[in-house]
């Protein structure tokens, strides 16, 4: 089995997969301060409650934004999950993947390990010129060629970000919730007022951005596929209809494809 592990500023999501089928998965708070032996504590019981024996993983990748966290991250594999591994655990970077997509950016080495990974998950399930989103603790763009060249992108606050700077930088302003959709632009009341805010004017950006990188990638728009992930995609997703697809679990389908191709002799 494989075990994947994406590592992001907010939130870990870790997946097992079992050949190519995704057996397990969770999504757990990226906590700074946590130890290499808190970690194997919480997976060990985590891959308890779903019946998985740990002595079945025969590899692990990493996907890391936080360093201190990969630091921990890799002790808790070598020492708690490491008794069957084929090969010692996969840390992606531009040097472990220029195999498989070429960096086209001015510092090829500071481009994010979970940017480069959705871009070759992308790429290997479209094959064509590419704007992949990723909703996270910042919102992403990442614009991949049909040759597989990553040639950069855009990154802006992510909407928890804004919805917290609302709320703790204004005098007046509550906290809100923006999982309840909204039919109507114009808010009525003030959280109504914040909430379509959040809705359609992420979603009017994304529409625009997405048009502008697309006329820049390409002179036929409707050829560049758009692709959503991250927590927030579904949510925002109804008010971005440049959106084509979205894919909860691309960045754990890349990891498992990287993993697979750095394996082929």
């Amino acid at each position: 089995m494989l075990f994947v592990i994406d590592i992001g500023n907010s939130h870990t999501v870790t997946g097992l997969y079992d050949h190519d089928q995704l057996v397990g998965q969770w999504r757990l708070k990226s906590d700074r301060d946590r130890t290499a032996d808190e970690l194997a504590i919480n997976y060990s019981a985590l891959f308890a409650m779903t019946g998985i024996d740990k002595r079945r993983i025969t590899g692990i990748v990493i996907a890391s934004v936080v360093p201190i966290l990969e630091t921990a991250w890799l002790s808790c594999c070598r020492e708690h999950f490491s008794a069957n591994l084929d090969h010692p655990p996969l840390i992606v970077s531009a040097k472990t993947v220029s195999d498989l997509i070429a960096i086209r950016t001015d510092n090829p080495h500071e481009v994010g390990a979970d940017r480069l990974v959705n871009g070759i998950a992308a790429w290997e399930r479209f094959r064509s010129d590419l704007i992949v989103i990723d909703f996270g603790t910042a919102i992403t763009f990442d614009c991949v060629t049909a040759r597989c060249e990553y040639i950069g992108g855009i990154i802006f606050p992510g909407i928890g970000i804004s919805l917290e700077a609302l709320a703790t930088r204004t005098a007046k302003l509550p906290h809100i919730d923006v999982s309840e959709p909204s039919r109507r632009i114009i808010g009525t009341n003030t959280v109504q007022a914040m909430k379509n805010g959040i809705l359609f004017g992420y979603g009017a950006m994304i529409n625009g951005l997405t048009r502008g990188i697309a006329r820049e990638m390409t002179r036929k728009e409707e050829d560049v596929q758009v692709v959503a992930t991250g927590g927030m995609a579904a949510l925002i997703a109804p008010y971005a209809s440049t959106i084509g697809h979205i894919d909860g679990n691309l960045t754990l389908d890349g990891l498992r494809i990287i993993w697979a191709m750095n394996q082929t002799p």
